[in-house]
């Protein structure tokens, strides 16, 4: 088949639904299966768009449910082929039993999971509850904070998944519908171009190579389950080194800068906040505006999740003297994850900062300008006077009476 080429202008206006489909689409995947949910449906909606209209060489295939989906991308790149999805919420709620077997097996897909609540009660707007569900699973995690962001970050995800001391499947992430229905200025590559970055796939243990036969998914029981296990993990926490290479690659290519842990403003910052998604460039605001009070606020977030990059972490806080880790997920019934995740990289540092957990914005709730300076005023005060103002654990914008936890008075 001759597809057909697409003319890409230097400036595209996409979301982050588009600029998923279209890193999908230049990176020439033989197979997307997939069962559309919101917010993710317009990913693989415009991606068999693009089928139809014949810009697309590989398959699209619509499954009864989210886990055959994910099943069907195993079967697909444990066969030999480019494999990638998308997902959200109860999708991937659905999806989360073969997400083990994808990684346990070292089969490279690539899953665009735009983030969104987890019900109960229902809910279609973004929050972090299904990027949280994901975190044990042994997929390399990314997040993106912008549509040019998801684009990027998608793109790159296919070159870290396939590489040969890899060999992980990839989680790029997004905001649900701050990020994936939000329409931005985005420069795309070339199509060209972007394949070449991309590379020809690379098989490895594929099933219908009959000259090497092979066996997927084995039993191991107790004998050999630990050595499987640690393998995967080693190779999952050695990935760092190709995802910089990569973010080193991209650089070159594009002029655009991408780091295991973003910030903005942390030279000398007296106060920080830790989060992830689009809240990042909602604080920046928020910084520039503060900056009249005399209040020296920094934003930190991990760019990547998964390996999570602890060390880099430590360092980026090791000066801050008040941190709130900002989790945008329900933490039932303990602190949220970031805040477990930063507070594990401090607690064998000399810094002793501050650090309290902040839940907010669950179900899509806004996080303003205005809210989040009221943070940063609240982490000055802190910061001065040596101590939090309240509880570690305290519930941001939600009505009704103050919810707070866990003290921190006589410890």
């Amino acid at each position: 088949m001759n597809k057909r080429i697409m003319e890409l202008k230097g400036v595209e206006v996409w979301d982050g639904n588009m600029a998923n489909s279209q890193a999908l689409r230049q990176a020439d995947v033989d197979v997307v299966a997939a069962y559309p949910i919101t917010p993710s449906t317009a990913t693989v909606e415009n991606y068999a768009m693009f089928h139809a209209n014949g810009y697309i060489d590989g398959e699209v295939m619509m499954t009864e449910s989210e886990h055959a989906a994910m099943s069907a991308c195993i079967g697909a790149g444990a066969a030999g082929g480019r494999v990638a999805t998308a997902t959200s919420s109860q999708g991937l709620a659905l999806m989360i039993e073969t997400l083990y077997q994808a990684s346990g097996m070292r089969i490279p897909v690539v899953l665009c999971l735009v983030n969104r609540a987890l019900a109960a009660p229902l809910n279609v707007n973004g929050d972090h509850s299904d990027l949280y569900l994901t975190r044990d699973s042994g997929w390399i995690s990314i997040d993106a904070f912008s549509p040019q962001e998801a684009y990027d970050m998608t793109l790159m995800s296919f070159k870290i998944s396939e590489h040969p001391e890899v060999r992980l499947p990839v989680i790029s992430n997004q905001d649900g519908f701050m990020t994936s229905h939000t329409a931005q200025n985005v420069t795309p590559l070339k199509d060209d171009v972007a394949c070449k970055f991309v590379g020809d796939y690379l098989q490895v243990n594929a099933l219908l190579n009959f000259d090497k036969p092979v066996t997927h998914g084995v039993q191991t029981e107790q004998d050999w389950h630990f050595e499987h296990k640690a393998k995967q993990h080693a190779a999952l926490m050695s990935s760092k080194k190709v995802i910089l290479e990569t973010f080193a690659q991209f650089k070159e290519l594009t002029g655009r800068e991408y780091k295991l842990v973003e910030s903005y403003n942390l030279e000398n910052a007296d106060v920080a906040i830790v989060c992830l998604g689009s809240t990042f460039e909602t604080a920046m605001l928020a910084i520039n505006q503060l900056k009249a009070e005399g209040i020296n606020a920094a934003v930190v977030a991990p760019r990547v999740f998964r390996p999570f990059p602890l060390e880099e972490v430590a360092v980026a806080l090791q000066n801050v003297k008040a941190i709130a880790c900002m989790d945008r997920s329900a933490p039932g019934g303990t602190v949220g994850t970031l805040f477990n995740e930063v507070s594990g990289a401090l607690i064998n540092t000399k810094a002793r900062p501050l650090v309290s957990n902040l839940i907010y914005g669950l179900g899509g709730r806004d996080m303003t300008v205005a809210g989040l300076k009221d943070i940063f005023r609240t982490l000055d005060k802190e910061a001065k006077e040596g101590k939090l103002s309240g509880k570690i654990q305290r519930f941001i914008g939600v009505r009704g009476p103050e919810l707070s936890f866990y003290e921190t008075q006589g410890i």
